[in-house]
């Protein structure tokens, strides 16, 4: 079968296609022939080096992506031949808080990821997709969506009439965005780009600053909040953005922080975080059960991913370029 590995060295540039031998099913695993998988800003540092750089190579890349069942091994009885799933990011983590074990069990590094024509998962790790949904649209889901709802919708599920604000128009922003709505909140988007903004506001965002033409564009949010400041922020960014959000988030609120595009160090205002009881937490994607809550709730109201550009397998790194010059509003995903 035709794999896609990062191989003796980090960068685009080596990550080449290969054949692999087929895979076999064993006991309790499932065999699935891949439809198509989506990348995250993760993949792409990871195949860079710059998200561990002692990761073991050769590494099969992307923790995304769907399969049809096309073998089950012997005791299994999640799923079946012919179900449509998904691989669950951490393989260990099914339910309750993450521990060192699920950390290390994350595909696309340290384990083999989703850019293989064939998979072989334990039936424990894959989650079967709503039928509504196309291939491309779900193999969306593991991280991206689960991410955002483990920020909004999980231990403090945001209400109807709270305030949420999302940075930039990727992945986990556009799905913050619909599960906001969904749950009756008001979002505000922030961008750098008015043409992304444009793409955005067919999602019906309450309001979108162009954070070019309004660098002070904290000022803007407490202004649009009548100065209280959001109730939730889903934090993309990192580095020196994270202080704005803190600035940004009302008395009592919550800033989810999930991405670090401007760098994986912050300084803190820890006199704002103190005496405005801003409560700051990390979001890791999230477990098994979370996924499939989520699943249920997609189900119910027929929400569609965001779908920037889909490439087809062989021309894998282009799509890693393309997530690269971060022209893209919602997914990148390859179809197999």
């Amino acid at each position: 079968m035709k794999v896609f590995e990062i191989q003796q060295g980090f960068g685009l540039s080596n990550l080449k296609m290969v054949e692999r031998a087929e895979p076999k099913v064993g006991s309790r695993q499932v065999l699935l022939k891949m439809e198509a998988a989506s990348l995250n800003y993760r993949d792409l540092m990871m195949v860079k080096g710059v998200y561990n750089p002692r990761q073991k190579l050769p590494l099969v890349p992307l923790s995304d992506g769907v399969g049809r069942v096309q073998a089950v091994g012997e005791g299994t009885t999640r799923v079946s031949v012919g179900d449509r799933v998904a691989g669950i990011f951490a393989q260990k983590w099914l339910t309750g808080s993450l521990s060192a074990d699920g950390r290390a069990s994350t595909l696309g590094g340290p384990l083999d990821g989703a850019l293989a024509e064939r998979m072989v998962l334990d039936e424990d790790g894959v989650v079967v997709v709503p039928d509504y949904l196309s291939a491309e649209e779900a193999a969306t889901l593991p991280c991206a969506a689960v991410t955002a709802w483990h920020a909004l919708l999980s231990h403090q599920p945001i209400q109807a009439g709270d305030t949420v604000l999302i940075q930039g128009t990727g992945g986990v922003s556009l799905f913050a965005l619909q599960f906001a709505r969904m749950a009756g909140a008001r979002a505000i988007l922030v961008s750098r780009s008015e043409e992304k903004i444009e793409r955005a506001q067919a999602l019906g965002p309450l309001a979108c600053i162009d954070t070019r033409k309004e660098p002070r564009w904290v000022e803007r949010v407490l202004e649009l909040t009548g100065g209280a400041g959001v109730d939730r922020v889903v934090e993309v960014v990192g580095g020196k953005e994270l202080a704005k959000s803190i600035q940004v988030v009302r008395f009592g609120g919550s800033v989810q922080v999930i991405g670090i595009l401007d760098g994986v160090s912050a300084e803190l205002p820890l006199t704002s975080l103190l005496m405005k009881c801003v409560r700051l937490q990390g979001i890791f994607v999230g477990p098994r059960e979370m996924f499939e809550r989520m699943n249920r709730a997609l189900a119910a109201q027929q929400i569609r991913p965001v779908v920037d550009r889909v490439f087809p397998f062989a021309n894998a790194p282009e799509a890693f370029a393309h997530l690269e010059a971060a022209r893209h509003v919602g997914k990148v995903v390859i179809r197999f």
